[in-house]
């Protein structure tokens, strides 16, 4: 059984498609790179996997599951978490903080509206276990925004991993970042256990192509390669989109 399978995926904002008949099959444990020029419809396959959109037709399937008409926020409880192009956090927050309140998000006491979330130690302690898999532990109660962009990184990161997902998307983590991060946030991902499936966006290929065992590459919202690192980067239509030949 796959881990997330995309059928025939379809969305139109008016007459502009965006995307088009996008069919993908990953498999549990699978490290998938989705890549393709700006504007190939990448981020907007990952808010249709997520529910944040709803297709105008095709289907999402988790582990089996038709979950196309399933709410957004109840994939999260289902197993899928993602992290974002554009880091959205709590900046007056602390660093533990913005994980706790993500695990908030998953827990029964998300419903009771007097809950002091200082007192909800099972929850600070996993996300203290999160942060210590990103490496951030040593700065928890930090706020925020004395944080570098590349810790703001591996905080949001560590948000979605503290939800014990099994599919993970990641849109772009190594955006922004420099040499040295880049290469902290590598490690990381390549630490992610294989009891979770990866599918990531991204433009860094010197790095992504490191990560990725198979890759879909998109333009204009339609799939039009996909395959092993080597076939995709050799094939004709992937040297035509990126460098016009």
């Amino acid at each position: 059984m796959s881990a997330l399978v995309v059928k025939s995926l379809c969305k139109s904002f008016g007459g502009l498609r965006v995307t088009g008949n996008v069919s993908l099959s990953v498999e549990p444990g699978e490290r998938r790179l989705i890549i393709g020029p700006n504007g190939a419809g990448k981020t907007t396959l990952f808010n249709l996997i997520t529910g944040e959109l709803t297709p105008d037709s095709g289907r999402v399937e988790l582990f089996g599951r038709n979950i196309t008409r399933v709410a957004s926020r109840r994939r999260a409880h289902l197993g899928m978490a993602r992290t974002y192009q554009i880091i959205t956090l709590f900046p007056r927050d602390t660093i533990l903080r913005n994980v706790t309140l993500a695990l908030l998000g998953l827990s029964p006491s998300r419903w009771n509206p007097i809950a002091n979330l200082d007192h909800l130690h099972h929850l600070s302690d996993r996300a203290h276990q999160a942060l210590e898999r990103v490496g951030l532990a040593h700065i928890a109660d930090r706020p925020l925004a004395e944080t570098s962009y590349g810790e703001r990184r591996r905080v949001e990161i560590a948000m979605a991993l503290a939800q014990n997902p099994k599919v993970l998307l990641l849109d772009e983590p190594f955006a922004g970042l420099s040499i040295d991060e880049r290469r902290d946030v590598h490690e990381l991902l390549i630490a992610i256990p294989r009891d979770v499936t990866v599918v990531m966006i991204e433009h860094n290929m010197d790095v992504a192509l490191e990560f990725a065992e198979r890759i879909t590459l998109l333009h204009f919202g339609e799939v039009i390669v996909e395959g092993t690192r080597t076939e995709v980067v050799n094939h004709p239509r992937t040297r035509e989109v990126y460098l016009g030949d």
